[in-house]
């Protein structure tokens, strides 16, 4: 039997029954869950226990139960909807539960699939519960619930119900009969037995009526009048009644009522007591405008109708009338009269009515049509002297605008720069010509210039303005003849100069420049580069800059400027063209009011950037026998015509175009069996062509091919995969919902689990965010990006805050919004007021604390944006440029700003204080006197402090502790000297225990993601009580905040000082002990090397202590290079990192050397290598490795300057573990020489022949202790102890250890590596001539030249055995008589020595 399919769709049903004892039914074997509800009927009195009570039988009890039914066909639907309707009621029970009766069955909730969505809706009359549609989601696109009320669509199903429900609303319906009998008085009094009695009758013969209809409550007799007898009663329903069906009840009543009330059926007249909203948009109407009328009830089945005038004329659909009917969630009814283009002749009074059965009502409103006064100054004159000159307008009328426009029309065109304030309703047009704009042959022309207000429905009121320009020198005779200016020559290539009357005294010292302009014509497509090169024969000039026809200039950062001795080259260049670089270019050299002018034409064909073409699928999995669709979609503005293929492997295939709204797609259908292998993967990019023959290549679609027998995953959108399997999808082709004709970006990441596609990841971006992200990557491209900015930042602070429910949620809508900022400030213009306090304002929403869970998922995505959100902050706030009108702060919840001007004369003390009283924060930041004097004059200093912005940066490298504190930072607007010390006070958060640590973020750090830095920066006490508060001084500007440090030490505490001191003194006595041990060899040299295994021994322990001392020296020359107070000097720094690693390495080289020459001497005593073999290797293994290590690890990284420690000449840890270059060999070599040191111990414990068991076991541990005490630090195992500093909360024993072995670590080898030698100690007798303490040392060695110092009748020995007690001879080895076995004997003795 195959086995079942997923299941597809749901069903629930709801079942009313009325038991006397137990409940079955046999629908029981299709029952999912079962969830019994026990509840009585709503009602003034529950009708069944009436009916018990009335025959005296046992109380009835009334039960609703939910039944949950899963099926595959979404036929079977109406089948059990058609059979539902068609049982009667009630039902009987069975056999075996016979008093039970099934009152009504109805179907309740419906769930079916959308991609990864499962949609339940509500049938008609029932809705979800309020509860479930605050804490659950909602289908926006099916849903059009209020906020607050009940909704009728939920995405999937609560798991534990409850389900759909009759609403607890109800409609009341008033509805009034004729009885056709005489009115008796006794009818007036609510209480007497004759109003009783008929109530009683009416009431039931009304019940048993109207509860056919769907969601009857009760039904209740209000009371008796006149007229015959007139009957007013009100029906309670859960839902509006569907047309008919009240005629049907009314039937029903007449048929359940005594024949003697003799009712009158065609005497039913019903008004419902629910009132009609009606309502107009916009409240005030313009000429234009698009006007909306609605009309809500909730009487959901009613018919709708509207009605115009006094003689009421019905309003059709059609033309400028519009008139739509839609059911809001099951809810209300709302019907919509559009008027578009509403005119005078529209204004009158508008009635909307409603009909249903017996009902009829509605509502009516008159509309009046307001005219748009602007008020302008209608004509002006404007000298072409580039002084600005302002156009204004404004309205008469207050009105909420959505835009003011500016247009004009004239034979020449100059265009200004629009300034507008939409709260006042008034717009400023400034307009700066210069004398390229209007030259004489136009002068006297006027321009239109048009201020148009635009309604946000539609309406549009004009104003025009005439502009009259005049050249200069022309103001003064503007009556008379316009001189000729402007020598023309019509080419492309044309040298225009300009000179006025008024200057013609001057023209013999005036140069009029000939220009040449690149001669080939230019003609490009978007995304490709040009340049233009206009070469001048005249090198004195004042100004040279680019404009375009429309007089627009183009921003410097496009072109440069090279002056020659005969001349001077300008050369415009453009990396990426986009349309806006269509046009015609004018080269303008000008020379006090000359200008010399070449001009360029520029022709840009439209073509799709790569970034912007929307591919589908961007991977995916697909059967061999299946034929797959590929897409490639581009946004159209003005119907571009490109020729679009599909490429597979080497074979091309023409697109089918497909336009919807702005986006067109050109798609391609993959026939199945395609290709003749399979499984395969394949790449498919689409190939866009443009008029000019130019394409662009979209990046690879890749389609893997598989037979199928592992597919467990299969979805329309998504498509098929495997367990495992993880695909990426554009959310605009995803199953993402969004409304038709947006375009959404971002990408949204599924996986296959088990047999479905679950949503992994998502970085989605809203339509109105991406559709700013995009204009902001076009923005950086336009040749008038500075005054395209201060517009673009007021709309993404407005946008940002429509938007900041979907920012709350959406890392892909933060993460773009963060791209943009970080676009935009790399726009090279001053920033004034106005456009900081957009950014502000959009910062604000961004750094809200309900955003920080969407900045936590995004930094997991991409862990730098938030370092890149901090630095486009600091671009922001370095081009502010404040002025006498700017204000010196502003504030925020989420971030506050506050500045300062230097003015010329004696600075003021810069001092600035922010409080966050909601978060709790303050602190405030301080620059005397001294440094702000340094500074130039009309220099901007900023600070912008942030409560929420620690939260979100990243931890130091350290992981240290981040305290809840405030950053700040701190940015002047031009060059300052450095060092630049700056004051800091941090309210202190931090938990006890901890110890505050002034920080700053440093950019560069862990590969430029930015990390908590504190070069530069100390903790001081500024005298007051520093329970609260943090002070800190630093040397430079940036952001800053305090962290904890519970680990290191504090930089004044008794443990740093103590380790400093230990280090110092250490340091000392190792220079000085090594210089000594060098000396000393050198002097005993030819006395103590005349063997092969001595001469080694002396190699190796003169080389330690030439690298150590080598070493320690660099040691004190990187301590002076570095100063906490100042910058490092990075070459030396370099030099020194180097030498420090080189010759430390080498140490532990020269004592692997030793220990490794200390294991071959006693392990392998029968060989023997000669002395330049061992020397060869000796110095190879010395000097050789360490140079290959610590080469390698300055030429990984040095190159990308992350070497060194940002704070110290040492190897760095936080960025590049290049520490490890230094630590892993010397760990390596300290587990080496541990090893040789058990295997020369164990020789050393070998017994002598003769000697007692007892005896050789007592001295076992003096022999250990010995050789431990001599070994351990000769060949540096006390670097062990290192092991323990580097973990973190280690016991500061471990420091102090590792410190005081390491630091005399010189003091060391000078006593156990050299002193202790007894040849050495000969020797240097002998060279002093002490012969008394010679002949003595003679004596105690004459029982044999081979006798070991550990030997008991050694001096040296003997001394230490005295202090532990011990008496006796204890032999390393016995001696033979052979040569080799005596150099191998004194071998040992010497390197023990």
């Amino acid at each position: 039997m195959q086995a079942p399919r997923t299941v597809a769709f749901f069903l629930v049903l709801i079942v009313t029954c009325s038991p006397e004892a137990t409940w079955s039914t046999t629908v029981q074997p299709m029952v999912h869950p079962l969830i019994l509800h026990e509840h009585e009927l709503a009602g003034e009195e529950p009708v069944r226990q009436k009916r018990a009570a009335a025959v005296g039988g046992p109380v009835q009890e009334e039960y609703t139960v939910d039944i949950e039914i899963s099926f595959e066909n979404i036929s079977f639907l109406e089948s059990v909807k058609t059979h539902l309707n068609s049982l009667s009621f009630p039902i009987q029970g069975n056999s075996t539960d016979p008093a039970t009766d099934i009152v009504s069955i109805a179907v309740t909730t419906v769930c079916t699939p959308a991609g990864n969505d499962l949609l339940c809706s509500c049938e008609k009359g029932y809705v979800w519960p309020r509860e479930r549609c605050l804490h659950s989601l909602t289908c926006q696109e099916h849903d059009g619930a209020l906020s607050g009320r009940s909704c009728s669509c939920l995405k999937g199903l609560p798991p534990q119900g409850p389900f759909c429900q009759l609403p607890d609303a109800y409609i009341t319906l008033k509805i009034k009969v004729r009885l056709n009998i005489g009115f008796q008085e006794d009818l007036k009094n609510s209480s007497s037995a004759l109003y009783r009695s008929y109530k009683t009758d009416l009431e039931r013969a009304f019940r048993e009526g109207y509860k056919t209809l769907p969601g009857f409550r009760s039904v209740t007799v209000t009371q008796f009048t006149k007229g015959s007898i007139v009957v007013d009663y009100e029906v309670q329903l859960r839902s509006s009644p569907q047309p008919g069906s009240i005629h049907k009840a009314h039937e029903q009543v007449t048929q359940n009522l005594n024949q003697t009330y003799r009712m009158d059926y065609n005497s039913f007249q019903g008004t419902p007591s629910n009132e009609t909203k009606f309502t107009v948009t916009p409240e005030v109407i313009f000429e234009g405008d698009s006007v909306i009328l609605e009309c809500e009830s909730e009487i959901t089945s009613s018919n709708a109708s509207w009605y115009r005038g006094e003689k009421r004329f019905e309003v059709q659909n059609g033309g400028r009338f519009s008139v739509h009917t839609s059911v809001l969630n099951n809810m209300s009814l709302v019907s919509r009269l559009t008027i578009y283009n509403f005119t005078k002749q529209d204004a009158g009074e508008y009635r909307c009515k409603l009909t249903l059965d017996i009902f009829e009502y509605g509502d009516s409103k008159k509309l009046d049509v307001t005219p748009i006064r602007i008020l302008a100054k209608e004509e002006r004159k404007v000298v072409c002297d580039s002084n600005p000159i302002s156009l204004n307008c404004c309205s008469e009328n207050i009105a909420n605008w959505s835009k003011i426009e500016w247009k004009q029309e004239g034979k020449i065109r100059i265009l200004g720069i629009p300034e507008t304030d939409l709260e006042s309703s008034c717009s400023t047009y400034t307009l700066k010509a210069d004398g390229t704009q209007c030259p004489s042959g136009s002068s006297g022309t006027t321009v239109t210039y048009t201020c148009e207000f635009v309604s946000p429905y539609g309406a549009r009121g004009s104003k025009n303005i005439a502009v009259t320009f005049i050249s200069v020198g022309d103001n003064s005779s503007y009556k008379g003849e316009v001189p000729e200016f402007l020598r023309h020559v019509m080419e492309v290539s044309t040298v225009q100069s300009t000179t006025g009357n008024s200057l013609e005294t001057s023209k013999a010292q005036e140069q009029q420049a000939n220009l040449t302009i690149t001669p080939d014509p230019i003609s490009v497509s978007e995304g490709q580069s040009f340049s233009i090169t206009c070469l001048s024969d005249v090198s004195n000039f004042d100004e040279v800059y680019w404009n375009t026809s429309a007089g627009i200039k183009i921003h410097p950062r496009f072109y440069t400027m090279r002056r020659y001795q005969d001349g001077a080259e300008s050369v415009l260049t453009v990396k990426t063209s986009t349309r806006e670089w269509n046009g015609t270019y004018h080269c303008i050299f000008r020379y006090k009011n000359s200008y010399s002018v070449a001009t360029k034409d520029v022709t840009v064909h439209p073509l799709p950037l790569e970034s912007d073409i929307m591919m589908d699928p961007l991977e995916a999995s697909g059967l061999c026998t299946s034929p797959h669709q590929f897409k490639c979609c581009v946004e159209e503005e003005r119907g571009e015509d490109y020729s679009v293929t599909f490429q597979i492997d080497s074979s091309s295939f023409p697109a089918e175009k497909e336009v919807n709204g702005k986006q067109a797609c050109y798609k391609y259908s993959l026939p199945p069996n395609f290709l003749p292998r399979c499984p395969k993967n394949i790449n498919v990019f689409c190939r866009f062509t443009n008029a000019a023959n130019t394409s662009v290549r979209s990046p690879s679609m890749k389609l893997t091919l598989v037979r199928g027998e592992n597919i467990t995953c299969r979805d329309p959108v998504i498509g098929i995969g495997e367990p495992g399997k993880v695909i990426q999808k554009l959310c605009q082709f995803s199953s993402v919902s969004r409304r038709p004709g947006q375009i959404i970006g971002g990408i949204v990441t599924y996986k296959c689990v088990g047999s479905q596609w679950k949503e992994e990841k998502r970085g989605c971006i809203s339509a109105p965010i991406n559709g700013l992200l995009q204009l902001a990557k076009a923005l950086i491209k336009s040749p008038s990006q500075d005054q395209k900015l201060p517009t673009y930042l007021r709309d993404l602070s407005v946008s940002a805050g429509k938007e900041e429910q979907d920012i709350r949620s959406s890392p892909g809508s933060l993460g773009a919004i963060i791209s943009i900022l970080d676009l935009l400030s790399t726009v090279p213009t001053q920033v004034n007021s106005e456009m900081m306090r957009d950014v502000l304002a959009t910062i604000n929403v961004i750094l809200d604390k309900s955003t920080l869970n969407s900045w936590e998922k995004l930094l997991q995505q991409q862990s730098n944006q938030s370092s890149q959100f901090l630095y486009s902050v600091e671009r922001f706030t370095k081009a502010l440029q404040l002025g006498d009108n700017t204000p010196p702060f502003l504030f925020h919840p989420n971030v506050q700003m506050k500045s300062m001007v230097i003015k010329h004369g004696h600075p003021q003390i810069y001092q600035q204080k922010f409080v966050f009283a909601d978060s709790d924060l303050w602190g405030d930041v301080a620059i005397d006197e001294c440094q702000l004097g340094n500074l130039q004059p009309d220099s901007s200093i900023v600070t912008v402090a942030f409560p929420t912005l620690k939260a979100i940066l990243g931890k130091d490298a350290q992981k240290k502790i981040s305290s809840n504190s405030l950053v700040m930072t701190t940015t002047v607007s031009r060059g300052i000297i450095k060092p630049f010390r700056i004051s800091m006070t941090f309210k202190n958060n931090h938990r006890p225990g901890g110890k505050p640590q002034c920080v700053f973020w440093n950019f560069s750090l862990d590969n430029y993601t930015g990390g908590w830095d504190s070069s530069g920066c100390t903790m001081e006490d500024d005298g007051r009580d520093n329970r609260d508060r943090v002070f800190c001084k630093c040397n430079h500007l940036t952001s800053f905040s305090i962290l904890m440090s519970p680990d290191s030490p504090d930089p004044g505490s008794l443990l740093k000082v103590l380790l400093d001191i230990i280090s110092y003194i250490g340091l000392g006595f190792s220079i000085f002990s090594l210089a000594a041990c060098i000396v000393v060899e050198a002097m005993v040299w030819k006395s103590v090397t005349k063997n092969r295994t001595s001469y080694m021994r002396h190699i190796c322990i003169a080389n330690i202590a030439l690298c150590l001392l080598i070493a320690d020296i660099w040691f004190i020359v990187a301590s002076a290079i570095h100063d906490g107070h100042y910058p490092l000097n990075e070459t030396a720094c370099v030099a020194a990192t180097f030498f420090i690693h080189f010759f430390y390495l080498s140490v532990f080289f020269w004592m692997l050397t030793l220990g490794l020459m200390l294991f071959y001497r006693l392990i392998f005593i029968l060989h023997d290598a000669s002395k330049s073999t061992q020397k060869a290797i000796a110095f190879s293994l010395g000097y050789g490795c360490p140079l290959i290590i610590s080469s390698i690890t300055v030429g990984v990284t040095q190159p990308q300057e992350v070497y060194m420690r940002k704070n110290a000449c040492w190897l760095n840890w936080e960025d590049t573990r290049a520490l490890l270059a230094f630590a892993i060999p010397a760990l390596i070599i300290v587990v080496v020489n541990v090893s040789i040191t058990v295997v020369v111990i164990t020789k050393i414990l070998r017994p002598s022949i003769g000697d007692k068991p007892g005896k050789q076991e007592k001295s076992s541990l003096f022999q250990i202790s010995k050789s431990i005490g001599v070994l351990t630090p000769l060949l540096g195992l006390t670097w062990g102890f290192g092991l323990a500093t580097v973990i973190q909360g280690s016991s500061a024993v471990f420091h102090i250890i590792f410190t005081l072995l390491n630091a005399f670590q010189g003091l060391f080898i000078l006593l156990f590596g050299c002193l202790w030698d007894q040849k050495v100690q000969e020797a240097l007798l002998h060279k002093f001539s002490l012969s008394r303490w010679s002949s003595q040392h003679s004596k105690s060695t004459s029982l044999g030249s081979s006798t070991p110092v550990f030997s008991m009748s050694s001096p040296i020995s003997r001394r230490f055995n005295n202090l532990f007690g011990k008496t006796g001879t204890y032999n390393v080895s016995t001696p033979e008589t052979t040569s080799s076995s005596v150099e191998n004997s004194s071998s040992a003795y010497s390197l023990l020595n």
